[in-house]
């Protein structure tokens, strides 16, 4: 299986995954927007619906966030498999999400602060690319 780059090296100035940028990811990384409570009780205004185009639209998401880690260097393969049963599976090989206490939430690690708050995730990491 060849790797995101096709077998070749990243180009010049392309940053590389490493493990020390791996671990400089954490929950302090992750920002919080709050105030859109009605969007929360009407998912279907955050994900643009609730049918077939806004499930793609979620899949894209996922496939989205794993080529944002590639572009930013912190991956270098993403696999995405669509299975019986309309299971679709992406996997990269990127810094994952941080599963520390979030700072703004103590109590919360940031996985759940992320997959439970809106507007919530690395943004501020994402501005740069």
């Amino acid at each position: 299986m060849n790797d995101l780059f096709g077998g070749r090296r990243p180009q010049k100035g392309a940053a590389s995954v490493t493990p020390a940028a791996a671990a400089s990811y954490s929950a302090k990384d992750i920002e919080v927007l709050e105030g859109l409570e009605p969007v929360r009780r009407r998912p279907g205004m955050y994900i643009g619906g609730t049918d077939e185009n806004a499930l793609h639209h979620l899949a894209a998401e996922v496939l989205d966030n794993a080529m944002d880690e590639a572009v930013a260097g912190h991956a270098d393969r993403i696999e995405v498999t669509l299975e019986a049963g309309n299971w679709l599976t992406v996997r990269d090989n990127g810094r994952g999400i941080p599963t520390d206490p979030h700072p703004r939430f103590p109590k919360l690690s940031a996985l759940e602060v992320i997959l439970t708050t809106l507007h919530s995730g690395g943004q501020v990491l994402r501005q740069g690319l």
